[in-house]
């Protein structure tokens, strides 16, 4: 994957991550994205609760789309396919703590009020 893209993406204010129903159904949701680098290279951290459609749809299946938006999920770009995975107790630390160091105090009360019931997801570029 283009760096750039990776760097385009991280640098976006929202993104609009897009899984996939069972059906093929597409649900996009926008997030927050911070750089995140992991053991297969630079990639990209989502903050988001443990219980949410979109985890639940990233552990059965990994595929997703990236997409720079405004904060109510309108595109301003065009999609990027990924690989999304849920990441465990430390993986989701450093994806808290790169949302805390982008967004400052807005990421540090994100982070807090969502707690111990969030995860982070790692996607990669594909």
């Amino acid at each position: 994957m283009n760096p750039s893209t990776i760097e385009s993406l991280a640098g976006a204010q929202f993104v609009l991550l897009t899984t996939f129903r069972r059906d093929g159904r597409a649900v996009g949701t926008p997030v927050w994205v911070a750089p995140l680098d992991g053991p297969d290279g630079p990639g990209l951290g989502v903050w988001t609760p443990g219980s949410s459609g979109k985890v639940k749809r990233v552990r059965r299946d990994g595929a997703v789309t990236l997409a720079p938006c405004d904060r109510r999920g309108t595109p301003l770009g065009e999609p990027v396919p990924g690989t999304a995975r849920v990441l465990d107790a430390e993986g989701t630390r450093r994806v808290r703590t790169a949302v805390r160091r982008k967004y400052g105090l807005l990421g540090l009360a994100a982070t807090a009020v969502t707690g111990r019931r969030a995860v982070g997801l790692a996607i990669t570029l594909t």
